[in-house]
């Protein structure tokens, strides 16, 4: 075989970032949150049902930063995942493959998953309170 000096793939550094693949990373980082926060699910229903001593450990994480930084990662990964299945959806049917629609719902899917975040911890806020 002759040895040919021919350039290779370009890679990240050559194309610009568009909608559709920044939509790709944050679609796989959320379901890598949804499966942490399935777990801090899961110890807060094993420590509810262990015992006042063991949900009182919860209890300290969950009302520290990083707890309620992860509950916010985690509210955020579930309506993401919610609002890009429904566009998902959409496309299985064959429709939004146009270039414009294609962007527009990508920008629609952030703004709407980013709402319904926002709107749930207000709603839960109001609601702590209000017990």
């Amino acid at each position: 075989m002759a040895d040919i000096n021919r350039p290779l793939s370009p890679h990240l550094q050559v194309y610009r970032p568009q909608i559709t693949s920044i939509l790709s990373i944050i679609h796989r980082a959320t379901g890598f949150f949804l499966a942490v926060g399935t777990l801090l699910l899961a110890w807060w229903v094993i420590s509810a049902g262990a015992g006042p001593a063991a949900y009182s450990s919860f209890d300290w994480f969950i009302d520290g930063w990083i707890g309620r930084l992860a509950l916010l990662g985690f509210t955020f990964s579930l309506f993401y995942h919610l609002c890009n299945g429904i566009r998902h959806l959409f496309w299985d049917i064959g429709a939004g493959f146009e270039l414009a629609s294609v962007s527009a719902t990508g920008w629609l899917v952030l703004i709407v998953s980013s709402g319904l975040t926002l709107l749930s911890w207000i709603v839960g806020y109001v609601m702590r309170g209000a017990l």
